[in-house]
């Protein structure tokens, strides 16, 4: 149940927050969408997100690491990953520092998305070629990586 405007104070909006933020980490986009959804005060919610920033509750950065980390081990590329996380509101030049200086490897990554995926044995035909080159794709891996997939397990 969503509280009347005018009873919903600061304490009101706080705890909402670090409930969101007790589940998981949140970008400040997505906890500000969530909070704006439930408290119609946006100056209110906007403080809030500052005060949680400057008290270390909340950080995109943070947030944009364990996310990048969560994702490419679930077998994702860093195409998709950026995508995903400029969608959440995470800046440009953050996603930039944080998946060119990660220290995951992004070949390793592929391998192991596609052998869980197709197994370890070779390609069959140029359409098993095609189709595990469409999977990598919509995983998010870049086309040169693929293409020193393919070259490995191809025909």
């Amino acid at each position: 149940m969503v509280a009347k405007e005018k009873d919903v104070g600061p304490n009101d909006v706080e705890a909402a927050a670090v409930g969101f933020l007790a589940m998981r980490e949140h970008s400040r986009f997505e906890l500000r969408r969530k909070l704006g959804r439930q408290f119609h005060d946006s100056a209110l919610v906007d403080t809030l997100l500052d005060d949680l920033e400057a008290r270390n509750l909340l950080s995109d950065q943070r947030f944009a690491e364990q996310y990048i980390d969560q994702r490419s081990r679930k077998g994702f590329g860093p195409l998709r990953i950026r995508a995903e996380l400029s969608e959440r509101g995470i800046g440009k030049d953050l996603i930039v520092e944080l998946l060119d200086e990660s220290a995951f490897e992004w070949r390793e990554s592929l391998f192991e998305a596609a052998s869980r995926k197709f197994g370890d044995a070779p390609a069959s035909d140029r359409r098993e070629l095609a189709r595990r080159s469409r999977f990598l794709q919509q995983r998010g891996f870049p086309t040169g990586l693929i293409g020193h997939y393919l070259d490995d397990n191809g025909l």
